[in-house]
């Protein structure tokens, strides 16, 4: 059983284009916020369902929807 939700492979082939990585230039800030979140230590940080729950629906990864809410507050887009 998976314990969080999965999301599409970024690098998984698609009908246009070939893949999701190619949506998003080299430049663009988004790539410095994906690497950024994976190197931060989120247990020791304190985020809450690092390590998720054995009931109950998957969760999506705290890392993700960080990742979402520092892209948000960069680009000032409210919730």
């Amino acid at each position: 059983m998976k314990r969080f939700i999965q999301g599409s492979d970024r690098t998984q082939g698609i009908l246009l284009p070939e893949q999701l990585d190619d949506y998003v230039t080299e430049e663009n800030p988004v790539r410095v916020i994906d690497v950024f979140v994976d190197e931060l230590d989120l247990a020791a940080l304190g985020f809450a369902g690092v390590a998720p729950a054995n009931t109950g629906r998957p969760a999506y990864h705290p890392a993700d929807l960080l990742k979402l809410y520092i892209y948000g507050y960069l680009n000032r887009i409210q919730s």
